[in-house]
């Protein structure tokens, strides 16, 4: 019989800024205490390669790297192998000339694929191109999709990923405004999946980041959440055939009772 459970984490600490080589050793050194705690899939902040809070383009520029050809994906690999889980982590990328706010999965076997960021918040329309398509990756126990950050206030970001088979939806992001914590219950309720939103903590330039990383079931309760101001590992065992259950009642199907006809402009 297929196993259920799993355990799943989050990552929070506080990233350098441009100090790309600084982030990797302590993104190490936290999946190292992944690992001593058993977690199988984890989740690491938004652009937790290379800081958030870019100056100019420019400046953005000088600290993004290739994926999965990059230094931080290599590492990721090589980690991902040795302690035989899978991380998702938040990589400012590279690719032609052109930046996006990405995240990688990786697993025991390597790179599995990529996401970038489709929902461009404040000044990162200035730096990065948006993506254009939401992904689901098979990590054996469960079906994992991915979005960055502020793609949540668009509800069909993670309805797309739901309707693509997402069990878990890992949610790497560098939270400054104060609704999110509030509103995933809800979103993972109306999706029956499980989320993983690994934030950062500090202050960098005008931006002040809230913590408060947080793992919710599908039934929209609140398992884990992090302090607002502490870089730490959280974690949580979960059964992900609660997200397989899209019942709400015994006759309502949050999947079967979608009438799209009804939904057209």
């Amino acid at each position: 019989m297929k196993m259920t459970v799993l355990r799943v984490g989050a990552i929070q600490f506080k990233p350098l800024l441009g100090n790309l080589e600084a982030n990797r050793k302590k993104i190490s050194c936290f999946l190292e205490e992944a690992y001593k705690r058993e977690i199988e899939l984890v989740v690491l902040p938004e652009l937790a390669s290379s800081g958030y809070n870019f100056g100019s383009r420019n400046d953005a520029l000088k600290a993004s790297e290739k994926i999965p050809d990059g230094p931080t994906t290599r590492m990721l690999e090589e980690k991902a192998e040795e302690y035989q889980m899978y991380v998702v982590c938040g990589i400012n990328e590279v690719d032609g000339g052109k930046l996006y706010n990405s995240a990688v999965i990786v697993g025991p076997s390597g790179y599995m694929g990529k996401y970038r960021k489709v929902h461009l918040f404040l000044r990162e329309k200035d730096i990065f191109e948006g993506g254009n398509k939401y992904s689901v990756f098979d990590i054996g126990k469960a079906r994992v999709g991915i979005m960055i950050c502020f793609d949540w206030i668009f509800p069909e970001a993670a309805r797309s990923l739901m309707l693509q088979g997402a069990e878990i939806i890992a949610h790497p992001v560098n939270l400054v405004l104060p609704y999110w914590q509030r509103m995933s219950p809800l979103r993972a309720l109306e999706n029956r999946v499980y989320i993983i939103s690994a934030n950062r903590v500090g202050i960098e330039g005008d931006l002040s980041f809230t913590g408060q990383s947080i793992i919710v079931s599908p039934k929209g309760e609140i398992i884990t959440m992090a302090s607002r101001t502490h870089e730490e590992v959280i974690y949580a065992d979960i059964d992900v055939r609660l997200a397989r259950d899209k019942n709400i009642t015994p006759r309502n199907n949050i999947i079967e009772d979608r009438i799209p006809s009804a939904y057209t402009l």
